[in-house]
């Protein structure tokens, strides 16, 4: 792959096309690959949900869709479908209806499952930087499995930005693999910070305190996350390998707090599998050889993200049983995330020297009216983390520590971290379970 710049170039024209034209490519039932959030194609999506109705069972695989295309109504499901791999906003109500597909999944083996054939790959959409001279497209906002798509797909249309950054990493694709390009200048979509309250800053509070300085970081989106962020600001040689590469790390980055000095994989780089965040983040990617974006069965991987040291994983649930089992994507059978990384970084901060990874969750929900600390995980719901796998629970009440416990002493532990109005009953339904 060592083309003229020349014919590089007319590899590109022959290529380009409108995202209209790109539709022809498809076919009844194929299964379109797209990267996760940001990374997914905005106009090649628009045109597929605007002509939806001239295909028949054709899916659309994603995490965390960002924008509600026409092809999450149920009343053209038929033709044209998402399948979730990890729901959002913008799926959940499909998922909860029943008219969008979900597919179970630990985040770092998808490319593993497309590899295999158990989950089909026919086509690829996805966003991409703009072309270098060899030939070369990034797909940073979403290495993740999409690489392993790009491998096995018939069909692969990439939708150019010159916005997009062009990474280092095992994210690049040639113009000699593409089918189809199309282009769009239009900026990135953003994702600012979420809105951090006194509960959020009290969890955050108690992480923070246990990250010793040279740490290395595994921080999810969402508010208690971004609040231990805020409190690492006087940490010294910080280190990131994570699946996602959002702002909270980039504030660390500013303030000198991460240097990747002191990881023992990969060290002086910061690695991630997909990036979310602000168009000031999608600039510091570019060319930026502290960063580097990788395919989530490497990034993900227990054993490889394992590999450094004092890794932290910090990770949030909806729900935490008095055995410490996570329900951390559906409320009772109702999906509404999914798992994501989660399992995949407990597990690797369990193996890491010196690491730790926490779960983290408000005390209570509904304005207080319900416990999230419960005897049992309501029925339905779709258990996430197991009791072999978790660490640390922390809420606003403090810390419990789960791991070489015995069930009497977890319970004791997880209702001393209850919200106070809620400890009594628990203790009755613990006695009753013949755990006291």
């Amino acid at each position: 792959m060592h083309a003229s710049p020349d014919h590089v170039s007319q590899q590109y024209a022959a290529r380009r096309m409108q995202a209209a034209d790109a539709l022809d490519l498809l076919r009844d039932g194929d299964m379109i690959i797209v990267p996760t959030g940001a990374g997914e194609p905005p106009t090649l999506l628009t045109a597929l949900s605007e002509q939806r109705q001239r295909f028949n069972d054709i899916k659309v695989a994603q995490i965390l869709a960002m924008r509600k295309f026409g092809y999450f109504e149920q009343a053209t499901a038929r033709h044209v479908r998402h399948a979730a791999l990890f729901f959002g906003g913008a799926s959940r109500p499909g998922g909860q209806g029943g008219w969008c597909d979900f597919i179970p999944n630990y985040f770092s083996e998808i490319p593993v499952m497309i590899e295999r054939d158990l989950m089909p790959a026919d086509v690829v959409f996805a966003m991409a930087s703009s072309m270098n001279e060899q030939g070369w497209f990034a797909i940073s906002l979403g290495a993740d499995y999409t690489m392993a798509a790009v491998a096995k797909a018939r069909v692969i249309v990439l939708e150019v930005n010159p916005n997009v950054p062009f990474a280092h990493g095992a994210c690049h694709v040639h113009i000699s693999q593409i089918h189809g390009l199309v282009e769009n200048s239009e900026p990135v979509i953003e994702v600012g910070l979420p809105v951090i309250g006194p509960v959020q800053e009290a969890i955050g509070k108690y992480v923070a305190e246990m990250i010793p300085d040279g740490a290395t970081l595994q921080i999810g989106y969402g508010g208690i996350p971004d609040a231990v962020v805020m409190q690492l600001t006087h940490k010294h040689d910080l280190g990131v390998h994570t699946e996602m590469l959002g702002d909270g790390i980039l504030s660390l980055v500013e303030c000198g707090a991460i240097t990747n000095r002191k990881k023992t994989l990969l060290p002086g780089r910061m690695v991630a599998t997909f990036a979310l965040g602000s168009k000031k983040l999608y600039q510091f990617m570019h060319h930026n050889p502290m960063v580097e974006m990788h395919p989530s069965n490497f990034t993900n991987d227990p054993y490889n993200a394992g590999l450094n040291d004092n890794l932290i994983s910090i990770n949030a649930s909806l729900q935490v049983d008095l055995l410490g089992q996570c329900g951390s994507e559906s409320i009772a059978h109702l999906p509404y995330s999914g798992t994501g990384g989660q399992v995949d970084f407990v597990r690797a901060a369990n193996r890491s020297r010196g690491g730790k990874s926490f779960i983290v969750l408000p005390s209570t929900a509904k304005d207080g009216s319900i416990s999230r600390i419960v005897p049992t995980l309501t029925p339905g719901t779709h258990a996430t983390t197991s009791k072999n796998d978790v660490n640390y629970v922390v809420t606003e009440y403090g810390v419990a520590q789960l791991r070489g416990k015995s069930a009497r002493q977890r319970a004791q532990a997880l209702i001393g971290i209850a919200h106070p109005d809620f400890r009594a009953e628990l203790r009755a339904a613990a006695d009753r379970m013949c755990v006291f």
